[in-house]
């Protein structure tokens, strides 16, 4: 079952659906009755500035579905904005690879941009070489009414250093996907990650780690906010090989809850066949802090504001851990302004 396969075929029984375990909370077959007809061409000459171009040194575009493909030669270093666009009410799939070479370094700018009731896929497939590094900052603004659905598989190789930061605010049905293959071989890994949610917005964060070898590292942090009839998924999966010691694993996620009929659903795994390792994980859903809202009420700050501050606080921590000094300045505005139009 795959949403690319569904979409080349209209056939929507192969769409994921609840009983495939790892799509159970992001049912797509039991929301999609038919597959749209293939979306329209979109001349990306008609795209106004995306939310990335400004820091970028080039700026790539797949509007509508389409290929494209990204490359740092060995020692090189690139800052790409890429944009993947969708308009309309059809349904498209997009493809994407991205390698760094030898010690190469690729800051990644990616947005999803969105507008109409579609049908999207996107699959993104990254190389990279040893001793290179890749930081990937995502912006996803799908529409409301829209589906969509980026799948990234990244190999790394001993040496190499890959950083990830995943910022939405959801869609109808909206799924960011990433899995890892790690080579131990002090390969270094950050998975970060925020979901804003508010109305009937969905997000699903997934990630799947398997440490195939000797002293790898992977730090992972993500934070949910939801409210309204809004639903978070986070489903992180760490799995450490046998014969992969001495692998450093750490897992955290943290979501808020801000109405009664909001939900999060959360499912942080461990898979552990070595000895010799230091793996933990946490994960914890409540809500705002009475105590720290009354003491700002009692400052003057009125509850809107003082709400949004405390949850801008809770979030700033995956924000503050991004490398790019201008992507992180964008990331923190858009948080604050999700969070105060809210």
């Amino acid at each position: 079952m795959s949403v690319a396969a569904a979409i080349r075929a209209r056939d929507p029984a192969e769409l994921p659906g609840k009983r495939d375990e790892d799509w159970r909370w992001t049912d797509l077959r039991g929301l999609v009755r038919e597959v749209p007809a293939p979306s329209a061409p979109l001349d990306p000459a008609t795209l106004r500035p995306g939310s990335f171009d400004a820091l970028a040194d080039e700026v790539v575009v797949v509007a509508n579905g389409g290929e494209a493909r990204i490359a740092v030669n060995a020692g090189g270093s690139r800052t790409v904005a890429l944009r993947i666009v969708s308009r309309g009410a059809g349904a498209h799939a997009g493809r994407v690879s991205v390698s760094v070479a030898l010690g190469g370094r690729l800051t990644l700018l990616e947005s999803y941009e969105g507008e109409g009731a579609y049908l999207a896929h996107t699959a993104l497939a990254f190389e990279i070489a040893e001793g290179a590094a890749v930081e990937r900052i995502v912006l996803a603004d799908d529409d409301a009414e829209g589906v969509s659905v980026s799948q990234a598989e990244v190999r790394l190789e001993p040496g190499a250093d890959f950083a990830q930061t995943v910022l939405t605010g959801g869609a109808r049905r909206q799924r960011l996907e990433t899995v890892v293959h790690h080579p131990g071989g002090h390969a270094e890994l950050r998975l970060d990650g925020a979901y804003l949610l508010a109305d009937r917005r969905h997000a699903d964060l997934t990630t799947v780690v398997t440490h195939e070898a000797v002293d790898g590292t992977t730090e992972q942090l993500t934070k949910g906010v939801v409210r309204d009839q809004a639903r978070g998924v986070f489903q992180g999966r760490i799995v450490v090989a046998q014969g992969a010691d001495r692998t450093d694993a750490r897992m955290g996620h943290h979501a808020l809850i801000l109405s009664d009929r909001a939900e999060v659903d959360a499912k942080p795994e461990l898979l552990i066949y070595a000895d010799d390792v230091s793996c933990a994980h946490g994960n914890t859903v409540g809500a705002l802090d009475e105590d720290a809202l009354f003491y700002a009420r009692q400052r003057g700050i009125p509850e809107p504001d003082a709400r949004a501050m405390l949850t801008e606080a809770f979030v700033g921590e995956v924000v503050e851990r991004i490398g790019h000094d201008g992507a992180r300045e964008l990331a923190a505005a858009w948080v604050s302004e999700r969070l105060r139009g809210a």
